[in-house]
């Protein structure tokens, strides 16, 4: 399947994709949950009567709804480094002993379709393609033959990067978690309908030009390895993203560099997923506060 989170007629709910309809499955299964980490979080029997309830669903046009951010805000939200060897070669580094895994914060999270800002604090901004996988079942120590079975799909994530506050500190933290940096989507590719996820084409445009072409199967570390790898230090929960690492090409290394400004389009598209696509806008200048409750 193809699992979707969309709004439409104000109303927030998951669906399966099926060319260019959208299937509701709230509206088939009033009781399944809304939001798709709940729906993870159910467990197979969740999955099972979405499934039941596909071909009876009431089907929407694709264009006449609003993809979200599949999962809203993972309970995690971790990358990686360094994990193709033509980004290791383009980066004047070594290729990494173990995955270098860094954090990008929930907050960062948008959907498919939405904008990116070029920060207030920084014009340094990069595009990253790459692969994400979702965790769907609570686990720890799940070793590389397992790891398939903890993973509930695949989907597209684009780690849009503030370089500048990247190099600050070793953590990279920072310069990976600003507000709209983490587009995902379109939807959540299943395991059963993606196949193996080690051959995919992956592809980033810039404003039409070809930026990122290389496969999933050149990922030093793979989703497998790194299902392992992280397991055995923390558990990981339904919702949890992981993203796997981008290929040579990014902006920072072009001579001279080729850095995102307002008014850039990017698009990441990786074979047997699908396209997401961003807008590159300058960041709002109206600061925010919200309210405490007690002052509403």
């Amino acid at each position: 399947m193809r699992l979707a989170s969309f709004t439409e007629g104000g109303r927030r709910r998951i669906g399966a994709v099926e060319g260019g309809e959208v299937l509701d499955l709230t509206a088939a299964c009033p009781d399944l949950p809304r939001e798709m980490r709940a729906f993870l979080e159910a467990g197979p029997r969740a999955m099972q009567r979405a499934q039941e309830a596909a071909p009876d669903s009431p089907r929407l046009a694709l264009d006449a709804v609003r993809l979200e951010a599949p999962i809203a805000r993972p309970p995690k939200f971790l990358a990686v480094g360094l994990n193709y060897a033509d980004h290791v070669a383009e980066s004047g580094m070594q290729p990494p002993p173990h995955p270098t895994i860094f954090n990008k914060q929930s907050t960062c999270v948008v959907g498919p379709f939405d904008s990116v800002h070029v920060p207030r604090a920084s014009h340094v901004l990069d595009y990253e393609g790459e692969l994400g996988f979702v965790i769907g079942t609570r686990c720890r120590h799940v070793s590389r033959a397992d790891a398939e079975k903890v993973i509930a799909g695949y989907l597209v994530v684009d780690d849009v990067t503030v370089r500048d506050w990247q190099l600050r500190t070793p953590t990279m933290t920072m310069g990976k978690s600003f507000d709209t940096h983490g587009p995902i989507g379109p939807w959540i590719v299943t395991p059963d309908e993606l196949g193996d996820p080690h051959g995919l084409a992956l592809r980033t445009w810039v404003n039409g030009e070809l930026r990122q072409e290389s496969n999933t199967k050149e990922l030093i570390f793979d989703c497998f390895a790194l299902v392992e790898h992280l397991s055995t230090a923390f558990t990981l929960e339904p919702g949890d993203i992981v993203a796997t690492g981008t290929p040579a090409g990014v902006g920072i290394v072009r001579k001279p560099p080729l850095l995102l400004v307002a008014g850039d389009v990017v698009r990441v598209e990786i074979e047997g997923i699908g396209a997401i696509e961003n807008a590159v806008i300058d960041e709002p200048e109206e600061p925010w506060i919200v309210p405490a409750e007690g002052d509403r």
